[in-house]
């Protein structure tokens, strides 16, 4: 598939101050589920697109997948879509870390860990790798700024911004 459109989740609940990744499943208001949902649908009719979609297994992004199977899509789930693990940083507030450890990040910003998780060159090399099943896919920021990652030279300051929620990005 050339290109498809992939839309980061709704605004989860309970994320604010904390370092959330592919462990912490935080939920969503199903009224923000639903109204992304419509969006995807609306875009799927506008573009003469096939009714299915793929989500990350996460909650913030399957309760969207959810929705659309109720109005007759195909849904998938692909955990090749989730968020970075961030080890032992998942869940966590942003405050309680060490500044040593964040330095720590910032030093290796492409190898660190995180304490048992995943490497940003890791999940650079699993969004790269990912082949669409379809044209429709609700994802995480961290995944999506991967994905069209366009392989320039990678700093903590090139990094892009992350999508907003619910914003849709299309990328190839």
């Amino acid at each position: 598939m050339a290109g498809f459109a992939v839309w980061r989740h709704p605004r989860p609940r309970g994320a604010e101050g904390r370092c959330i990744g592919g462990r912490t499943d935080l939920p969503v208001d199903p009224r923000k589920a639903k109204r992304l949902a419509h969006r995807i649908r609306a875009h799927a009719r506008r573009h003469g697109l096939p009714r299915e979609v793929i989500t990350s297994p996460l909650a913030r992004a399957a309760d969207v997948g959810r929705w659309l199977r109720r109005w007759g899509f195909r849904w998938q789930v692909d955990a090749a879509l989730a968020e970075m693990d961030f080890g032992a940083w998942d869940g966590r507030p942003w405050a309680s870390l060490p500044r040593a450890e964040f330095d720590r990040w910032m030093a290796d910003f492409r190898g660190f860990g995180f304490d048992g998780g995943e490497t940003l060159d890791a999940l650079l090399a699993r969004a790269a790798a990912w082949q669409p099943p379809c044209a429709l896919a609700v994802g995480h920021a961290g995944w999506i700024n991967a994905r069209r990652w366009a392989g320039a030279p990678l700093t903590p300051a090139t990094w892009p911004r992350p999508p907003r929620y619910g914003e849709r990005v299309d990328v190839g």
